[in-house]
Order: C-alpha cells, then structure tokens, then sequence
C-alpha cells in the first residue's frame, strides 16, 4: 500500500495488484483445500496429520494452525483481523456492506469458479475491483499455508513418520513448455473407419500413411 498526503491534506491511497489472470490461475489451483468435499481440504489435511504424529509438539503445531487457517478463511469463524467496505448509492439511498472475507469468496466463487449466483449478487453493488482487492491477500493466504503444509509433509515424511510413495512427490504439477512436439508417421482413413482398440493393434488396410511429396528432378 502507497499512502500520500497531499498538501490540501487530500489522501491518496494506491494499492499496486497483482496481473489478475495469476490470480484467477492460483486461486483456482487452491479452491479445492476451501471446500469441505474435497479430499484434499485442509481441515482433513490436518487431521491426518495428526492421526500419524500425536506428539505434543505436533498437536500443538495442528492447532494453531487451523485456528489461524479458520479465523482467516472460515465465513462463520470469529474473525480476528479484517475490513468492512461500505457504498450508498446517493440517489437511490440503497446501501450495501461486505467484509474483506465475503467479499473475496464472491470473486472467487462468482467471477472465477463456479459463478455463485447469490454471492455474486450479494456483493455486486461494491463492484468487481472491490472483490478483486479483497481476494488477492486471501488467495496468497491460503497459498503461503499450503506451501506450509507441503514443508510439514515432507519433514514428517524424511523422519519417518509418514510412508507416502515416492511417486507422489516426484509426479509433475505444472508444465515447463506448452508446446507439444511428436515424431513418427501420419495415417488417414476414409470417415467411418474403425479405430484401433488399442496402442499396438494394427491398423488396417485402409489407413494410408500420408507420405511427403514426390522429390523432383530439380528439387
């Protein structure tokens, strides 16, 4: 946040955002941990953890992270922290008010993921940059305690405590080029031909490989 007072004793305030499409692609990446369905929630997250390690230091460790996770993300949870954003339309007298909270689930849930139809309703007189604001500190929130939990894993998969595969670890999440680029031959069939079953059945008589044009006496 940028503060400057001005000399009429003006206050300009400019919060410098995030491109909005990094947004949208890691909120979404990170919904599922806010939906209580989903197997990997965060809450379920916790207590696996603690059905492996019930340590003292690892209970204490659980509890305070979900009671920071459920104050920060949790609608119905005491809020410890926060904003309240208010707007009155002048001419028609109609007011309305959201928390900091309601106002990112909005975004998330009614601009980017499910579009929510009340939620997006409910905070639409605020505006979608007021939402927008509102979601980015949530969203990195909710990434900084996933990259958390990761860390907590992998310490109790290295001491032993955890025997999770390998694989699951080593398995590709994201994709370090978006070009796709294959070798091999080409075939094509008359509409309605069938389709091999499998990867090695062969192919039939009808499918012809497409050949590169003949070579010419100047070529």
């Amino acid at each position: 946040m940028h503060i400057t007072i001005k000399g009429d004793g003006a206050v300009e305030w400019r919060q410098d955002l995030p491109p909005e499409e990094q947004v949208e692609s890691a909120a979404a990446r990170v919904r599922p941990l806010l939906l209580q369905q989903e197997a990997c929630y965060y809450n379920k997250a916790l207590k696996a953890l603690n059905h492996f390690d019930r340590s003292p230091q690892n209970t204490d460790w659980i509890r305070q992270v979900r009671r920071v996770w459920q104050a920060r993300v949790v609608e119905t949870a005491t809020r410890e922290a926060g904003y309240q954003s208010m707007v009155t339309d002048t001419v028609t007298g109609e007011s309305a008010e959201l928390d900091d909270l309601k106002l990112a689930l909005a975004w998330i849930y009614g601009d980017v993921v499910h579009h929510d139809t009340v939620r997006r309703q409910e905070a639409g007189p605020l505006g979608l940059q007021e939402r927008f604001r509102a979601a980015v500190p949530l969203v990195a929130f909710i990434m900084l305690h996933t990259i958390g939990l990761l860390h907590k894993i992998q310490a109790m998969q290295s001491a032993g405590e955890l025997n999770i595969a390998s694989a699951v670890f080593e398995e590709p999440v994201t994709l370090t080029s978006t070009t796709v680029l294959m070798e091999g031959t080409m075939r094509i069939a008359p509409v309605g031909s069938p389709a091999p079953i499998t990867a090695i059945e062969p192919l039939g008589p009808e499918w012809k490989i497409i050949a590169p044009p003949p070579v010419g006496p100047e070529d």
